[in-house]
């Protein structure tokens, strides 16, 4: 079970397709916390990479992962709780983005269902081409890196609705 703080920033995680952006749209609404989408602060020349099919090298993703711990920092320094969504494949990723007050949680899906989601998926720049890679890097958070699993495969409302109640978050005007 994750620890949460009192004033927490979740970072929602999985491999591209597992419903990360939407779960987390959900739940920063439902929350009323601040929300950031992690696609956004990569730099042009890593979309660019992904939208041409070609993978991330870790090269790549140090100055993305540097920008999303920068926003993470920010609001644990400060005590505003916040949602962020990130890849966060590998445990050397989520290493850079740990401390006190991040929760991981990993929206866990099985190869086929996350394809069938990418398939009817349009205007996002990660190519379904790329899923192959992204589960061949994944490495499952464990127990001591402050995290929880859950299954990708119910409605995003109903995994919002679990992490809320895993974690024992108040909703807005609850």
């Amino acid at each position: 079970m994750a620890k949460t703080a009192q004033h927490p920033v979740l970072v929602i995680m999985g491999v591209s397709g597992s419903g990360k952006s939407t779960v987390a749209g959900l739940l920063a609404g439902r929350l009323g916390w601040d929300f950031a989408e992690g696609d956004d602060l990569h730099p042009e020349s890593n979309v660019a990479k992904m939208h041409a099919g070609q993978p991330l090298t870790d090269e790549d993703r140090w100055p993305w992962l540097d920008s999303i711990a920068g926003w993470i920092r920010q609001h644990t320094g400060t005590g505003t709780p916040g949602i962020v969504t990130c890849s966060a494949l590998k445990k050397r990723y989520r290493d850079v983005l740990r401390g006190e007050g991040v929760v991981f949680v990993f929206l866990d899906g099985s190869k086929d269902r996350i394809s069938d989601r990418l398939a009817t998926r349009h205007g996002h720049f990660m190519p379904a081409a790329l899923l192959e890679s992204q589960f061949e890097a994944l490495e499952a958070p464990t127990p001591e890196e402050n995290s929880i699993t859950l299954s990708a495969s119910s409605a995003p409302s109903e995994e919002a609705q679990e992490i809320i109640d895993r974690l024992h978050l108040t909703t807005v005007g609850a």
